[in-house]
């Protein structure tokens, strides 16, 4: 009877202690886990000194309550074109998509991409933007949550070609990134060509292109150091920038309790714009630095050598206009919005990259004594593991680019 009473307290004990363990073992386990989905490669800066990190901080910041898987490449399917909509649909719970992938789509947030109108520098454009979204994209984007906008490193002229003046442009084919950089193409006499990013150095291998207007970000993983030996920047504004929407499914994002909402917010809009902003930054110093080391020549035109420019591409800016007023919306208020914005965040700091991590110097060890160790038979080496002969790389797919 004894032994039965000790049984039965030792079970009710562990009945009591049961729901402690299984309430510590929830508080552990993330309880929501977010797909986040991108275009980027896994290796690009974006994917590593924004996203990712962007990710780690809203996980901590929640206790491990949020996990956020990221998935760049597209590998969850689709093409970028397709990302919104992955959002808004709940393919993806988070992406990173660029709107002028589906020209005319999202016509308010273009007028950053108008010739002159963004900075040369992609924190000052961040900034702006996103205080630009709040005031005007609300309807634009109704359908997903926004978590920030931002804008890309500025576009750059990257050729074999010394360019200082808008006739170096005459008859140059380039790869451009949006379709307004298209049009600001050819205003200054050049032609531009769309295409996906990855097919750059296969089309200026084989004659198909001049050159390209890309930001400086894109230059080392396409390795256009080494195809294009010229490159013309300009001070203070830019000729192109792109924007992008870093978008939560509005699901998903009303489904997270209060407490992890405002985990998502406080990372959201400035913070997270001007995360991305000074990331492109650092990025585009990194990559410039490295060009000039190699001996390549880099043209930076300044204000007044811009004018002439700014003269060319103002059709381009008067055609935006007009296709707004026939979509019913104040295309100039817009840019003179998106102008007062860019000056209002001129004078941020630019952005500092972060310090080398030192490394402690060990402490001086004592002299050791070596003591005498009985001799022991080695074994026989086991027999080196085969490795597996590497894959041939796979020829690059033939080019399809519209000319």
């Amino acid at each position: 009877m004894q032994l039965a009473r000790r049984t039965l307290l030792a079970s009710m004990i562990a009945s009591a202690a049961s729901p402690a363990v299984l309430r510590l073992a929830r508080a552990d386990a993330p309880q929501v886990t977010l797909k986040l989905h991108h275009f980027f490669s896994a290796v690009s800066s974006g994917h590593n000194k924004f996203l990712a990190p962007w990710a780690r901080k809203v996980e901590a910041e929640s206790g491990g309550r949020i996990r956020i898987d990221i998935f760049p490449s597209m590998q969850l399917g689709g093409a970028p074109a397709q990302l919104f909509d992955q959002a808004r649909d709940g393919l993806a719970d988070i992406v990173w998509a660029m709107p002028a992938s589906t020209p005319g789509r999202f016509a308010r947030i273009e007028a950053f991409e108008l010739p002159f109108v963004p900075s040369h520098r992609a924190l000052v454009n961040s900034k702006a933007i996103q205080d630009y979204a709040s005031a005007n994209l609300q309807d634009e984007f109704r359908e997903v949550h926004p978590i920030c906008f931002s804008c890309r490193d500025h576009g750059v002229l990257h050729a074999n070609r010394t360019i200082q003046s808008v006739g170096d442009l005459k008859g140059l084919k380039l790869h451009v990134p949006n379709r307004l950089a298209g049009e600001t193409v050819r205003a200054l006499g050049g032609q531009g060509v769309t295409a996906p990013i990855p097919q750059v150095p296969t089309a200026i291998a084989a004659h198909a292109i001049d050159g390209c207007l890309d930001p400086w970000d894109v230059v080392p993983g396409l390795r256009l150091h080494d195809l294009l030996k010229t490159h013309t920047d300009f001070a203070e504004s830019s000729l192109s920038t792109t924007a992008f929407v870093l978008a939560m499914n509005k699901a998903a994002y009303d489904r997270l309790p209060q407490e992890l909402k405002s985990v998502i917010n406080n990372n959201s809009r400035q913070t997270a714009a001007g995360m991305a902003g000074a990331m492109w930054d650092l990025d585009a110093a990194a990559v410039a630095d490295m060009v000039r080391q190699r001996g390549d020549a880099v043209t930076t035109l300044t204000a007044e050598q811009i004018a002439p420019w700014r003269k060319a591409t103002e059709p381009v800016i008067a055609t935006w206009l007009r296709q707004m007023r026939e979509r019913k919306i104040n295309g100039g208020k817009l840019v003179a919005g998106a102008r007062a914005l860019v000056a209002k965040y001129a004078n941020e700091p630019e952005p500092q990259p972060l310090p080398e991590p030192k490394i402690a110097a060990q402490p001086e060890q004592p002299p050791q004594v070596k003591a005498a160790t009985p001799k022991v038979e080695t074994p026989a080496a086991a027999p080196a593991a085969k490795i597996a002969p590497a894959a041939k790389p796979v020829p690059p797919k033939e080019l399809d680019i519209p000319l």
